[in-house]
């Protein structure tokens, strides 16, 4: 019997799902993400990649691995999952020879076109035949496009024991028929671009050497490749610190400030990598004007650094010292580092503070710094003597971005989320990081970890001391609201500077050395009362929304995600801290510095579930005992 035309045109329309034994794989790349960064890297880069191997093999995790890798340095990469297309595009398809034919057929037209838009078509496919994967490679070839056939070598008694998806298992029992490995050949590749092994190595490791067949490739330009180790610029033989110490005594010397040894700190542990010194003057403009640094020979890349990182000298100095071919750095009569190869150049202070704060006005705290400093800057490569040490009994937090990848390489860490804060740590604060871990587990990561970094350079004489707020945060560690085991508690030793937007770019693109790859912000970051309180309506010196938004939109920031703060507030309904609901507006509290402040100064407790009770309990003994210091 005849089917009615519309019987048969609403069946034609039905596309039934042939396969069950598949499972949705999520990216771990946002929407999002991927359109920020779209074709930030210049040049046509469209390729495909194809991942080959068992089921189990880790194709799946290295295709994402490297799609992340290369959306975060702005190079357009998707990854086409075998599962996922088998739930949409390949849903009518089973796994006979000819529907498994039919299915790379498929996927090699649109990995085709997706090269062919410039994008790294990343696929991961069994594709137990060779004929088939000959076929995708022809497609690409017809077109003139790259094709990558990668190997992903793990033995099957590897790949059964990583049977999350229990396919094995129901291979052998013989409820699934024609299973490669088990009941179906799978057909080794004779001749792939790069073979690649992950029973002994992590999905990173596997990664990078995809990451290296690009870099020679020509895919991926050689400037956005990842450095295992930063530059150190300070000795690690106890030899070579005698023979530095030997060199300074010979030399002219230059007294250096406080906030100014800071900064040889911050450049000898790698956080401003690139700069290896004090910036010279092309170095200060680019900074100054661009808020980026050109990166090494390649002029089409640009690393982000936005604070100028300057050695101040006097008219004195200067005639003193220009021409020495190195001078010794003293802090406090302590020869602490030689600058090399000098090259003083003129400050012109109001030109830079109105770039780097916005206002001229010298009430600004770091402001005040730079127009009492001298009239020259010095730049210069730094050799410092030894490592910098503060022994203030905090220096066990002072990990360097070195230090810190290696603690994260030992956490088993997938995906490091940055916490940046000058201010003692209320339960919203916990709260959004709790929520920020919670995101990203949802996202496919398994091993998130929290790095906490107060900042524990120089601050204004108003800021709760670094003593104190590290006293807090590990109280707030103890008592278990954020877990000891996921998070990494450690000091950045930045001075602050007040800089707003163009600062909160320094702050994202030193963790990011550190190797974190994702950064909370919140509202105004790095900011500050205006030192003239009528010169805009809200009385700040910066929007506080503009630090996220510019963070969003900076160059050289492609290694990281920037998170937006989610604004939290007492909801008196919970006695809580929450995310704050406009629609019940009426139940939110919200607790300023000023009344945490007053609370801590009087004796008072703030409302329950605001802080935990033994970090206030720290805090406000600090503010009791301000009269008597």
């Amino acid at each position: 019997m005849n089917e009615a035309p519309e019987q048969s045109k609403k069946r034609q329309k039905t596309c039934l799902q042939v396969a069950t034994n598949v499972t949705e794989q999520k990216h771990h790349v946002t929407r999002e993400t991927r359109g920020r960064n779209l074709g930030l890297c210049r040049g046509f880069r469209g390729c495909t990649v194809w991942l080959t191997g068992l089921s189990g093999a880790g194709k799946t995790s290295i295709a994402f691995e490297l799609e992340a890798y290369l959306v975060s340095r702005g190079i357009p990469a998707y990854g086409l999952d075998g599962d996922n297309i088998r739930t949409g595009l390949n849903k009518n398809l089973g796994f006979t020879p000819a529907d498994r034919e039919e299915n790379i057929r498929r996927v090699g037209e649109v990995a085709k076109l997706f090269a062919d838009s410039g994008v790294v078509a990343i696929c991961s496919f069994v594709s137990p035949f060779a004929d088939d994967r000959e076929m995708a490679r022809k497609i690409h070839k017809d077109a003139g496009l790259k094709f990558f056939e990668i190997f992903v070598d793990t033995p099957l008694s590897v790949c059964e024991t990583r049977d999350v998806k229990g396919l094995y298992k129901k291979a052998r029992e013989g409820v699934i028929k024609g299973f490669t490995g088990i009941t179906q050949e799978y057909e080794r590749p004779q001749h792939p671009e790069l073979v690649v092994s992950t029973h002994d190595c992590t999905v990173r490791e596997s990664t990078q050497q995809l990451v290296a067949l690009l870099e020679h490739e020509g895919i991926i330009p050689r400037s956005l490749r990842d450095v295992d180790l930063l530059p150190e610029l300070y000795p690690s033989e106890a030899s070579e610190v005698e023979e530095l110490r030997q060199e300074a005594k010979s030399l002219p010397a230059l007294s250096i400030s406080t906030v100014e040894l800071q900064w040889v700190q911050v450049l000898s542990e790698g956080w401003a990598y690139p700069l290896r010194g004090f910036m010279r003057e092309d170095e200060y403009l680019q900074t100054l004007h661009f808020n980026t640094l050109q990166s090494g020979l390649d002029v089409s890349y640009r690393e982000n650094h936005s604070v100028p990182i300057v050695l101040s000298a006097s008219e004195a100095d200067k005639q003193r010292l220009e021409g020495e071919a190195a001078i010794t750095l003293h802090h406090e009569g302590q020869a602490v580092a030689i600058l090399r190869r000098p090259e003083f150049y003129f400050q012109r202070k109001e030109e830079r503070v109105c770039r780097q704060f916005g206002t001229s006005n010298p009430n600004h705290p770091y402001s005040k710094q730079v127009y009492e400093s001298g009239e020259y800057l010095v730049g210069g490569e730094l050799s410092v003597i030894e490592r910098i040490r503060w022994k203030d009994g905090l220096d066990q937090y002072r990990l360097t971005p070195n230090e810190l990848r290696s603690r994260f390489k030992e956490m088993n860490a997938d995906a490091i989320f940055a916490f940046q804060l000058r201010n003692p740590i209320h339960n919203g604060h916990a709260l959004l990081m709790q929520d920020t871990k919670r995101q990203l587990l949802e996202r496919g990561f398994k091993q998130p970890v929290l790095l906490l970094h107060p900042l524990g350079g120089w601050t204004k004489d108003d800021d709760v001391p670094l003593q104190v707020r590290m006293a807090q945060h590990q109280a707030v560690l103890d008592s278990g609201v954020l877990r000891r085991e996921d998070t990494v508690l450690a000091i950045f030793p930045s001075p602050m500077m007040y800089a707003g937007p163009t600062e909160v770019q320094w702050h994202a693109k030193a963790r990011m050395n550190a190797g974190a790859n994702f950064y909370i912000v919140g509202r105004d970051p790095a900011g500050m009362p205006h030192p003239d309180k009528e010169a805009y309506p809200d009385g700040n010196l910066y929007d506080a929304t503009h630090g996220a938004r510019v963070l969003k939109m900076a160059q050289g920031l492609d290694s990281m995600e920037i998170l937006p703060f989610r604004v939290a507030a007492y909801d008196k309904s919970a006695s809580r801290m929450a995310f704050f609901e406009p629609e019940r507006k009426e139940q939110f509290e919200f607790i300023s510095g000023t009344k945490m402040r007053t609370l801590a100064k009087t004796g008072a407790s703030p409302p329950d579930g605001f802080m935990e009770p033994q970090a206030w309990k720290i805090l406000a003994t600090y503010y009791q005992n301000i009269p008597q210091a």
